[in-house]
């Protein structure tokens, strides 16, 4: 394997230079001009004086320009700081601020074509290339460190677990400066050697245009999209015929509606369990029978070490780890147990064959009546109704129990309308426990994000304790 993604490129580019790197909705890049463009950024930025080990602000929508960037800075020797498209100045300052970045960078066109600099001057593999938030859900974001190497890892995980060859056509969805993103968009199509469909902005009915153009056989898509998918009117089952595998992600994956994505695609669902600081921890495979890609989150992987803290809170070691948070020592104390061990914010458990499921978040229980809530289990639930596209769970105040259940719910389009009386009916029809029902129902037009595309419970929680404080 090449020592770098430059080092890769730079080969792919004398080996194929009119081979398909990148393709959006209205750009396509070639090997060749991907070295070419990516070293001339890489010039411009030496010709601003930029040092190696400097760092630099990059805040680009997700299509071939924000890779033309991130490779520009390696071959420059600059560390980028990676900012998601959807972050608003606040963050967006607190991230440049937070990281010493010298610029921030939203136009590639900002920074003035130079002499791509030597090839010793690149980035390494060990060597810190990217500073990127956490996805920032409640308050402002940390920062994690990441080298190359990790993702190299993660890459042979990747082709293993969904069987990846250079014939694949990629396409990633997910924003690039985050950890599914980086690896889906920007690692493993390079590495592979495949064309990679990226979108400055997501959508829906022109994501499945481009599927079916480009023939693409590996989707990466975090849950909501893929069930934006799913709800398009523009959803073909012949547009999704080239496609064999869809990575996802991200948030809880919903058991019926991933199971549907695959019965009218033909594509199977797998997954990583992680996060951005962790890498992952398990996986779902090609190889794995339905029911253990679709209700788990996979098995432990082989090269992590995984140990259950408490109540099953998860702590592991090994290569796909980040370096954790930059210069964060409070931080760091957070996420790291005293003897190294990098802790998940959520609670699983593992079964005897070794398969992890993902029983909620560890903050994120609703407490009522001292009775502590799953808001996991209860969207799982909540998200079997035929009526629902998207479900967030959080606690509402409540006088008498501290909190009460409360759900907001985007409606699929074929929907007309849900009641609470009609949600609580279709569960307890089910044989759903009492403290799983929703005692709050809003219906709204869709859930708040955060800069890496998750849903923003932070927000929800506020709505809520306005609505019912």
């Amino acid at each position: 394997m090449a020592d770098s993604l430059a080092t890769r490129v730079a080969a792919l580019a004398a080996a194929d230079p009119n081979g398909l790197a990148y393709a959006s909705e209205d750009e396509e890049l070639t090997w060749a001009e991907y070295h070419e463009r990516s070293g001339a950024f890489a010039g411009g930025l030496v010709a601003r004086g930029y040092e190696r080990g400097d760092k630099v602000a990059v805040q680009l929508p997700d299509g071939p320009g924000v890779h033309t960037a991130f490779l520009g800075c390696e071959k420059a020797g600059v560390t980028v700081v990676g900012i998601g498209r959807r972050a608003g100045r606040r963050e967006v300052d607190h991230l440049v601020a937070r990281t010493g970045a010298r610029e921030l960078v939203t136009e590639l066109a900002a920074v003035a074509p130079g002499v791509p600099p030597d090839a010793n001057r690149w980035l390494h593999d060990d060597d810190v290339f990217l500073l990127n938030s956490t996805s920032g859900t409640t308050g402002l974001p940390k920062v994690v460190v990441h080298d190359q190497a990790r993702w190299f890892a993660f890459h042979e995980l990747a082709v293993d677990g969904g069987d990846l060859t250079p014939g694949d056509v990629c396409m990633s969805v997910v924003p690039a400066p985050f950890g599914f993103g980086i690896w889906t968009s920007h690692v493993t199509p390079t590495l592979l050697g495949a064309p990679c469909v990226v979108m400055g902005r997501f959508d829906a009915d022109t994501a499945i245009e481009l599927i079916e153009r480009y023939r693409v056989t590996v989707l990466s898509a975090v849950t909501t999209q893929f069930l934006m998918l799913l709800e398009s009117p523009a959803f073909r089952p012949e547009a999704f015929a080239s496609l064999r595998v869809m990575f996802t992600g991200g948030e809880a994956v919903p058991e019926r509606r991933a199971a549907e994505f695959e019965d009218r695609t033909g594509a199977l669902v797998i997954q990583f369990y992680g996060s951005n600081e962790t890498g992952a921890l398990s996986r779902t495979t090609v190889r794995d029978d339905r029911q253990h890609r679709l209700r788990t989150a996979g098995k432990v992987i082989g090269s992590m070490q995984v140990r259950l803290f408490g109540d099953g809170q998860p702590g592991c070691k090994g290569p796909l780890l980040s370096r954790g948070y930059y210069e964060d020592p409070t931080g760091n104390a957070e996420l790291y147990t005293d003897d190294g061990w990098m802790l998940m914010g959520d609670i699983v458990r593992i079964d005897d064959d070794g398969y992890l499921t993902v029983v909620g978040r560890a903050s994120d229980f609703i407490i009522r009546g001292g009775k502590n809530v799953s808001a996991a289990q209860v969207e799982h639930e909540v998200g079997t109704h035929p009526a629902v596209a998207l479900v967030s769970a959080v606690a509402a105040p409540d006088e008498l129990f501290g909190e009460r259940v409360a759900v907001y719910v985007v409606l699929r389009p074929s929907a007309g309308s849900l009641a609470l009386d009609d949600l609580t009916a279709y569960l307890a029809e089910r044989g759903v426990s009492k403290e799983l029902w929703p005692e709050h129902l809003m219906i709204v037009d869709d859930l708040p994000r955060a800069s890496g595309g998750k849903i923003a419970k932070g927000e929800l929680r506020e709505d809520a304790k306005r609505r019912f404080a």
